[in-house]
């Protein structure tokens, strides 16, 4: 007889658990099937079988992974759910935790969707450090889009009225198998052909079947090879594509793509009367600032003033001869030594003044002298280089161009580098070497 130990014997709990373990290893499942025995619970949570002509399965969709879900399946539904395999302990049954929940054909695309996403994110196309900076005032916009569409009078309307700029549409399909193609030929249009500030890529909403064409690897990688930052609008807002994730900038509508690519005039309105009256305060505070400053500073001048120090020592000197005088007056003696001393000095000091003045007008004359040459070769160094820059600035005119045989074409006062910016019958003003003229446009022929 076979010997067991109680350590050798399992609880029902124990075993459970033990495969639930077992059963947790298992990776991600897809598992296709028809519903059945479908129940929705008041918490929100989903309870149903996936069967097929010889198995059934039960499933678990619950509220934190159903919360977001678009489709809701009844009996006989054939779908596709992604989960992991877990075990019910308390009744010892296995089950599939559903994580998403599609339509059978849906899923399909949603695969292809997946498995798509997961490459280009490995190769580094949705990371932050690619994505270019909108232009804050854009002077061109390119729209890539169906021209019959709402989508493109949206976005019109709303550039329009927030912030008037050129507007360039790039007809293209924006669904089924050519509109991939036609997109990417769009953005390259755009990059190479006509460039633009900045480049609106999508379409309204739609099926996700619609939508599909935006999940194409060409034209996710077109988008992202663009040197122009690229805002991709592509159905809702709750609708994603590969071509959200790869652009610089993803609006979930076209008329929010509009409001992202450029500023409101009202806001911009605003902004500069708040900065005008941010710049008028500064100055006030800077003047008033500054007039303390001249206040104080003439204050202490005042007070420094050679002139009023010169007139309290003259007071100070007429006290004193008027306190001495008459003590003065009974010494004739002294009186007669001061002033020889005096005119001694006086002498003296005439003399030492005539040295120095000659000494000072030759150290003048030698500075004034150096002051000249240095002057000189100043001058002479800046004409040298004011000569180097008008020969240089004569090779770059374009009028020299003009003694060539080249022209300057006008339309009314700006100038014209391309046929796309005339049509038929605009006046146009050419100047040439010896003067100017003036011509209709009756053909255009582009290159």
């Amino acid at each position: 007889m076979l010997e067991i130990t109680k350590e050798d014997i399992f609880q029902v709990s124990d075993v459970n658990k033990i495969v639930k373990n077992v059963i947790g290893e298992l990776p991600l499942l897809w598992v296709e099937g028809e519903i059945a025995n479908y129940t929705s619970h008041s918490s929100g949570h989903i309870y149903f079988s996936l069967k097929d002509k010889t198995s059934t399965l039960r499933c678990a969709f619950f509220r934190q992974y159903n919360i977001d879900s678009r489709y809701y399946p009844k009996d006989g539904d054939k779908v596709l759910c992604s989960g992991k395999l877990d075990v019910y302990e308390k009744t010892g049954s296995y089950q599939l935790i559903v994580r998403q929940l599609l339509p059978a054909g849906i899923g399909d695309l949603q695969i292809k969707f997946n498995a798509l996403k997961e490459k280009l994110s490995a190769e580094g196309l949705f990371a932050p450090e690619h994505k270019q900076q909108i232009p804050e005032y854009p002077e061109t916009i390119g729209v890539i889009t169906s021209p019959t569409g709402a989508a493109f009078q949206d976005i019109k309307n709303i550039l329009t009225r927030r912030f008037p700029c050129h507007i360039y549409l790039y007809p293209a399909t924006v669904q089924g198998d050519n509109a991939p193609q036609e997109l990417i030929a769009g953005l390259r249009y755009f990059n190479e052909e006509f460039p633009v500030d900045t480049i609106i890529i999508g379409r309204g909403g739609g099926s996700q079947e619609d939508l599909f064409c935006f999940n194409d690897e060409a034209l996710a990688r077109a988008i992202f090879a663009s040197h122009i930052p690229v805002i991709s609008a592509v159905g809702h807002e709750i609708d994603f594509t590969i071509a959200d994730f790869v652009a610089d900038h993803r609006a979930p509508t076209p008329s929010a793509a509009a409001e992202i690519a450029v500023p409101d005039r009202r806001d911009l309105a605003i902004r500069l009367k708040n900065l005008e009256r941010e710049l008028r305060a500064k100055c006030r505070q800077q003047l008033l600032h500054y007039n303390s400053i001249l206040r104080s500073a003439e204050k202490t001048l005042y007070q420094n003033h050679p002139r009023n120090i010169f007139f309290q020592y003259q007071q100070q000197l007429d006290d004193l001869v008027a306190k001495f005088s008459g003590k003065l007056d009974y010494i004739p003696e002294l009186r007669y030594r001061l002033q020889s001393l005096g005119d001694r000095l006086v002498y003296r000091a005439s003399q030492r003044s005539a040295e120095e003045l000659h000494q000072k007008k030759l150290q003048l004359e030698m500075l004034r002298n150096r002051l000249v040459n240095s002057i000189q070769t100043q001058i002479e160094t800046r004409h040298s280089h004011l000569n180097e820059m008008k020969h240089q600035l004569a090779a770059l005119s374009p009028y020299e161009a003009l003694k060539r045989g080249y022209g300057i074409i006008r339309k009314e006062e700006k100038i014209i580098n391309s046929v796309r910016k005339i049509v038929l019958d605009d006046r146009l003003y050419i100047t040439l070497q010896d003067g100017n003229c003036q011509c209709r446009v009756e053909k255009i022929e582009e290159n």
